[in-house]
């Protein structure tokens, strides 16, 4: 399990530090330095793109680079900028470090994806991709820790800078896994070069079956997680719920996360990936129609299906979309992927604001993000049906299903 676990660190430091480190120090920093309301609107819309920016460039030109010298320079600008906002008081430099942090993330898990598609064994991949994406619910667990031990004894500085460190030994930990990565066996490794011409990128993602469902579930997943996250504390308030409430559901979302990857994972090299997706989605689908009848009572189990659903997903989707094509165009198609999750977040974050103003309640907001998990679940029996039938036509099929 040495790759999983040192990808899961990656994903510690590019995306639980890198895209969340500063939205849980920003009420410390805001003690010293003057943010204003406009520039945090700022900082969120330019991370958002610039994440969105670095996903379509690795789409498009990743298979050109070296997927492990890419991954060892993203993790050093990464581990460099969290080390950098330890020294920063101005909000324009703040706002462009975690820009590029935001971007560095999305190549970084590109990186993964391929590098795992290639070298991992094929009953391996699904569990290597979930733990390894599952490594952001760690991140949302030490920056938790970060803040109840490191920010009151050393300040908020200390805290990017233990990330920093942090970082450091990761990209020492990933140089030492390639370096023997590159001496597997012929036998262990991805032997398929094909890779998808940028001229008919979009063609193969509209086209094709597999890569259109998955970029559809990543516009959805982008669509029900990325509002729910937003709004979830503002309508408890609006509830007038106890505010702890809110910490206990990212709790379990965190604490559900850090363990659903591995499990399934699992379900996913032993069962078939429609029948992961089924679970996950199913998970998520129950939470939120759970939550909608009785807020204050079941918005524990929302975050449990949350966390089950959203941290494993990346890698259950991703070893799914390699058993169809080969590992660079797995990267360039993942790649897409993220591109639809954010433009389904800022869909879903445009309506949630659009319902609000008009009709004053969020209530009509979660019903609508209750409503798209449950098309994810038909799109998990489109997918499982499917792979049934596949197999029921070519029993050799079995393992790509």
């Amino acid at each position: 399990m040495r790759m999983p676990t040192t990808f899961g660190m990656n994903q510690i430091v590019s995306h639980g530090f890198g895209m969340f480190l500063f939205a849980a120090l920003m009420p410390y920093m805001r003690e010293s330095i003057d943010i204003s309301n406009w520039q945090l609107a700022t900082i969120g819309a330019l991370t958002q793109l610039a994440y969105l920016a670095g996903a379509m460039l690795l789409g498009v030109l990743g298979h050109r680079i070296g997927t492990g010298r890419l991954a060892l320079l993203t993790g050093i600008t990464s581990s460099s900028l969290l080390l950098a906002m330890s020294q920063l008081h101005d909000p324009v430099l703040i706002t462009l470090v975690l820009t590029c942090l935001a971007a560095s993330a999305a190549i970084s898990w590109g990186c993964i994806v391929e590098i795992i598609s290639r070298c991992a064994r094929p009953e391996l991949r699904s569990t290597y991709l979930s733990c390894a994406s599952s490594g952001t619910a760690w991140g949302y667990a030490l920056n938790g820790l970060l803040i109840l031990f490191v920010v009151p004894m050393l300040g908020w500085q200390r805290s990017w800078q233990v990330a920093g460190l942090f970082g450091v030994l990761v990209v020492g930990l990933t140089w030492h896994l390639l370096r023997n990565l590159e001496s597997l066996p012929l036998s262990q490794l991805d032997q398929r070069e094909a890779v998808i011409p940028t001229s008919r990128l979009f063609a193969t993602i509209i086209g094709e079956r597999t890569a259109l469902f998955a970029c559809l579930i990543c516009l959805l997943v982008g669509f029900t997680t990325m509002p729910f996250a937003y709004w979830l504390n503002s309508y408890l308030d609006e509830l007038m719920l106890p505010a702890a409430l809110g910490g206990y559901t990212w709790a379990t979302v965190g604490g559900t996360g850090m363990v659903a990857g591995f499990i399934t994972g699992k379900l996913a090299d032993r069962r078939g990936h429609g029948t992961a997706l089924m679970v996950i989605f199913s998970g998520f689908a129950l939470g939120l129609l759970a939550f909608v009848y009785d807020p204050g009572k079941y918005a524990l189990i929302a975050g449990f299906g949350y966390g089950l659903m959203y941290f494993p997903m990346w890698g259950i989707v991703a070893g799914w979309i390699n058993q169809h094509y080969s590992s660079t165009a797995t990267m360039q198609i993942s790649g897409i992927c993220m591109v639809t999750f954010g433009l389904g977040g800022t869909l879903g974050n445009l309506l949630a604001g659009y319902i609000r103003e008009t009709t004053g309640s969020l209530h009509s907001v979660f019903l609508v993000l209750t409503g798209a998990s449950l098309l994810l679940v038909a799109v998990a029996i489109v997918i499982l049906r499917g792979n049934r039938k596949a197999l029921a036509a070519n029993p050799a099929t079995a393992d790509a299903c």
